[in-house]
């Protein structure tokens, strides 16, 4: 009998009927789902979360140097260890990339062309020589987004002119205008606001006279030219392009009325948003852009404020021989929930203690605080989870919904509290359900989309509009807990999914990579509530069979993101071959040869100690733009969907049962 060890516990695994399939595949299926289950205990911490490495793109530490040069803190050991890790990730013809495999990017070769400069590289050298022609290729320095500028511009590099105007004004705008700060996401508003504040005060920062970039100019007449204007003359773009203009002019007035009450306004909101919080927002670009701003306030390096954001900052830092790198920002919430419905699948009963300590750990990070959110969702209460240890003011959807699915399975010590916690989960779930019938991320109705016009928008995910892969893990944590296709929620998220399909049958993958994800999680949430015998599913299913390689495996690139004729396509990855069998488990024949292919695939690919391995990125930031990846995706998934065909396989009653009956804690308002 199989078994899986922990904290001195043997855990029985039933033994599968040699009638299934060849009792040595059947004993091998087990031992891979075992040795699976077995490395995501290994890794779980003391206090009860996991947490795997969040990787991101060298631009992280190219704007690390940057920002250590300002800070006065450049300590030349650790500015070594960052430019090592820069320089590794260069490509043969100069640039860099912002995800394995993919093409030299601009805004990311001009950032570590720079950062290299500051680290003392000669310009001369070979790989500085490379890195400058490549700019020139991708369209010269006049051609990078308005972040690359802007932090230009804030040490006196390149002029005020090339940056788009972010006026600190912006925080005088009421919440029923039709532009307000909470038009914009989540994320937007943390990284803007203290730009705003640096974009009026603009500090007479100055670093080394090596710091220059002027030839990084392909066409050094466009040094004052910010952006390129619409051909279509009557067009969103032009409108706030003119709107930048005039407020070019207007800061170069001497008397600004309301610009103190403007950035008292917008400091104000900024301390507020730094507590109860790891730092601004949780994430890289807004932590630091407060730090800057703090320091343009007043507040140095040394100010207890200032130093308690530096420090939080630094803890993104990840040391490791002679590099540094660094992260965007912790994920210990979303890979501990992943991680618990793993296991849960693979086998561990409802009381084992990693699972007890794993959901204690859990209910304690729930928000039962004000935040953001209630800016258009004014009459709910809080009840939501955050993606990092604590993040207050910005609990998010798709945490909250994962977090009760895992929740739901433990049998904790404690059943009143447990109950508790899961009916403010699903009551705030509910209440963030948008106009459309879908979810977004962090806001309900963050859907302005002539906002994206705005030229500071070209991060491309200036809204936080409703997503196929968010709403669809509502819907499947609905249907988990008992909710009946019938139910007026559901089906206005189901209106919204068919509407946002694909022509194919696919849907689009907004925080993982990418149809495949997108996919995979509409038909996982479709047959928690018995929808997936109708069309949409089974062109979604036939999708998935058609994407599918000749060894069983799945795989698609980023570049689907921007080239529509890759979607599905790229190298296979462990993490998207769960992705494929969970999408294909949801609505196919469980013998047909899509499906066995793909749990060979993954069986065949563990290594000894339990995990997976998968060198590309499989998680989305911002579309086009940023890209991640999660190390524990690679080991999570796998064990998930290898015990779901383990289990379905098998007819385990128990489990069908657990499946499709309502839970205990199913909410009956509105039956």
């Amino acid at each position: 009998m199989a078994s899986f060890a922990r904290m001195g516990q043997e855990i029985p695994v039933r033994p599968v009927p040699a009638s299934w399939q060849e009792q040595d595949w059947v004993e091998r299926l087990e031992k891979t789902i075992e040795r699976g289950a077995n490395h995501l205990l290994s890794v779980q911490a003391a206090e009860g979360y996991w947490q795997g490495e969040l990787e991101a793109d060298t631009t992280l530490e190219s704007d690390y140097i940057y920002y250590l040069h300002v800070l006065g803190k450049a300590d030349p050991e650790r500015i070594a260890k960052l430019a090592n890790y820069v320089r590794r990730r260069q490509l043969a013809d100069g640039g860099w990339a912002i995800y394995p495999g993919g093409p030299s990017e601009l805004n990311a070769t001009c950032k570590a062309y720079f950062a290299l400069k500051l680290a003392g590289d000669s310009t001369e050298a070979r790989h500085m020589v490379q890195a400058r022609e490549t700019v020139h290729l991708l369209g010269g320095l006049e051609h990078t987004n308005s972040y690359v500028r802007f932090y230009l511009a804030l040490i006196g590099v390149v002029g005020w002119e090339l940056v788009p105007s972010i006026p600190p004004e912006l925080m005088l705008l009421p919440n029923w205008f039709y532009f307000n700060i909470y038009e914009m996401s989540s994320w937007t508003r943390g990284i803007v606001i203290p730009m705003a504040i640096l974009s009026s005060l603009r500090p007479a920062w100055r670093l080394p006279e090596r710091a220059r970039v002027d030839e990084l100019f392909k066409d050094p007449t466009r040094k004052t030219a910010a952006f390129d204007w619409s051909t279509q003359l009557i067009s969103w773009k032009n409108v706030f392009l003119a709107l930048d203009r005039g407020l070019k002019l207007y800061e170069k007035l001497p008397w600004k009325p309301l610009r103190q009450r403007a950035l008292r306004e917008a400091k104000t909101w900024m301390l507020n948003h730094i507590e109860r919080t790891e730092g601004l927002a949780a994430i890289y670009p807004a932590m630091m852009n407060s730090i800057f701003a703090l320091m343009a306030l007043g507040h140095g390096p040394d100010d207890p404020l200032t130093w308690r954001e530096i420090k939080e900052f630094s803890r993104f830092e990840i040391e490791e021989g002679d590099t540094i790198r660094m992260q965007p920002c912790v994920s210990p919430v979303w890979d501990t929930c992943i991680a618990m419905v793993a296991l849960e699948e693979a086998g561990l009963p409802a009381d084992h203690p990693a699972m007890v300590k794993a959901a204690d750990w859990m209910l304690s990070k729930q928000v039962l605080g004000p935040g953001d959110w209630q800016v258009k969702n004014k009459d709910a209460e809080p009840g939501g989870w955050a993606f990092e240890f604590r993040n207050d003011f910005y609990p998010d959807v798709d945490d909250t919904a994962f977090v009760l699915m895992a929740l739901q399975r433990v049998k904790y010590p404690d059943p009143e509290r447990m109950e508790g916690a899961i009916r403010r989960g699903i009551q705030w779930l509910l209440s963030m359900q948008n106009r459309d019938g879908g979810w977004g991320a962090f806001d309900r109705d963050n859907d302005q989309k002539f906002l994206c016009n705005i030229p500071f928008a070209d991060h491309n995910a200036m809204i936080d509009p409703s997503t196929a892969d968010v709403s669809a893990r509502v819907v499947e944590c609905l249907g988990r807990f008992g909710w009946p296709a019938e139910h007026p929620a559901i089906q206005r998220a189901v209106k919204f999914l068919l509407k946002d399909q694909s022509d194919d049958g696919s849907w689009f993958g907004r925080w993982g990579v990418n149809y495949v994800y997108g996919t995979s999680g509409v038909l996982r949430a479709l047959e928690t509530v018995s929808l997936t015998a109708r069309d949409y599913c089974q062109r979604a299913l036939l999708w998935l069979r058609t994407m599918q390689k000749a060894d069983g495996s799945f795989g698609e690139s980023l570049r689907s993101y921007e080239m529509p004729a890759t979607k599905g396509q790229g190298p296979s990855t462990p993490s998207q071959t769960a992705w494929g069998l969970i999408g294909l488990l949801a609505g196919g024949d469980l013998h047909e040869p899509a499906i066995v292919k793909a749990v060979s695939y993954l069986v065949h690919q563990q290594k000894e100690d339990g995990s997976w391995s998968e060198p590309d990125f499989t998680g989305t930031g911002f579309p086009g733009v940023f890209y991640l990846k999660y190390h524990l995706y690679r080991n999570s998934f796998p064990v998930y969907a290898l015990a779901r065909y383990s289990h379905q396989s098998r007819g385990a009653d128990e489990y069908v049962a657990l499946k499709f009956q309502p839970s205990e804690f199913r909410l009956r308002r509105g039956f």
